[in-house]
């Protein structure tokens, strides 16, 4: 990739587009399991690019929307004891929990602290020897294995007082749970285009194979998106179900080996709840036994707290693309950046923000 604009060229955008409504002849409702692919969406206007019969749904591709609300709030009474530095990429301060964020556990005197990568949490152990230091580790495959590499790092240097609050999550189990939910309308998917650099595709033919659904791997600029969607609709109008890369510019079939074998040594698999989802079987990360030690939920007895969603919030129907996000009756009234109900309002990545950024007027809110 040269330069960004390469791939937002209008010129080239409307010949896709006009590609795509050349060749559909019927309806179809296509998923994009990505939050970047939903801002795109939402803020290039795409999917009014598209013909009628098409329908973009969006789906659960946004981490910190997922990341159930007990989670929260573990990091929130973890980072409140006054002998933890509690660390955590920015987006996730301002997710509510059951009574309170992490960014009100700051105003209260809480040591949370932003850092840019999971090594920085490490070297504050070294330098802290006397604090507790705890890495917030949440997202999908794309950040696991630098948090991966964070614990082996940490358990090779021999540093005690390092710990994660596990919140991983996997992209191809949730893509399973929405087909065989009875509510389901997706007959395609644009799957994530930076969880397969690190993946590769392999885990996708079965899927495709199974349910009968054309799965293309797609990146996140508007040519990108448009692309993957003229592959889905070429797909399903031949009566197809295969996997393509229409982001080979970063992906490659067998994904980023080195990545993998990391996430290997340090990770196995296991359920995990996804906010207003619920379980999903096979669908997170937990540490290995080896590296139990570096367990937050463990090390502070955090593991067994559980919490109710709030019953306003429709988070859970919005990621699993049943309900648009101005379908809330609290969309931009009660629940806005400011003050959100739940995470897809407050994550860069959250549906409900998207809406709320670009296309509000649009849908009667002001």
């Amino acid at each position: 990739m040269k330069y960004i604009d390469e791939y937002r060229d209008p010129h080239a955008a409307r010949r896709l587009a006009q590609a795509i409504a050349e060749t559909t002849t019927r309806p179809w409702n296509i998923m994009e399991v990505c939050g970047g692919q939903t801002h795109a969406i939402i803020r290039f206007g795409l999917d009014e690019m598209l013909p009628r019969e098409i329908t973009l749904i969006h789906g659960p591709g946004c981490p910190v929307c997922v990341t159930p609300i007990e989670i929260i709030d573990k990091a929130v009474i973890i980072a409140s004891r006054p002998d933890v530095i509690f660390c955590s990429f920015g987006d996730m301060l301002r997710v509510p929990g059951s009574q309170k964020d992490l960014f009100t556990v700051k105003s209260e005197g809480g040591d949370v602290r932003v850092v840019y990568s999971p090594m920085d949490a490490v070297a504050l152990a070294r330098k802290h020897p006397r604090q507790q230091v705890v890495f917030f580790a949440i997202g999908f495959e794309t950040t696991a294995p630098a948090n991966a590499m964070a614990v082996a790092q940490a358990a090779r240097l021999g540093i005690e007082n390092f710990s994660v609050l596990m919140s991983h999550v996997l992209v191809p189990p949730a893509i399973c749970a929405v087909l065989d939910s009875p509510l389901n309308r997706v007959q395609a998917f644009l799957a994530a285009g930076h969880v397969c650099t690190i993946t590769g595709t392999s885990e996708y033919g079965p899927i495709a194979e199974q349910y009968r659904v054309p799965i293309v791997v797609t990146g996140f600029e508007p040519l990108d998106v448009l692309g993957g969607v003229l592959k889905c609709v070429k797909q399903l109008e031949a009566g197809r179900c295969e996997v393509e890369n229409e982001y080979a510019r970063s992906v490659r079939p067998e994904g980023n080996k080195p990545a993998l074998r990391q996430m290997k040594e340090v990770f196995r698999r296991v359920p995990r709840k996804w906010r207003g989802i619920g379980e999903i079987a096979d669908s997170g990360l937990a540490l290995q036994q080896r590296y139990a030690d570096y367990d937050a939920d463990r090390r502070f007895g955090v593991e067994q707290i559980t919490a109710e969603e709030p019953a306003e919030c429709i988070a859970g129907e919005v990621l699993q693309g049943h309900k648009r996000p101005y379908e809330c009756p609290a969309f931009g009234t009660r629940c806005v950046p400011e003050r959100p109900l739940g995470a897809p309002m407050i994550s860069a990545e959250g549906a409900c923000a998207a809406y709320y950024r670009y296309r509000r007027r649009a849908t009667g809110q002001n």
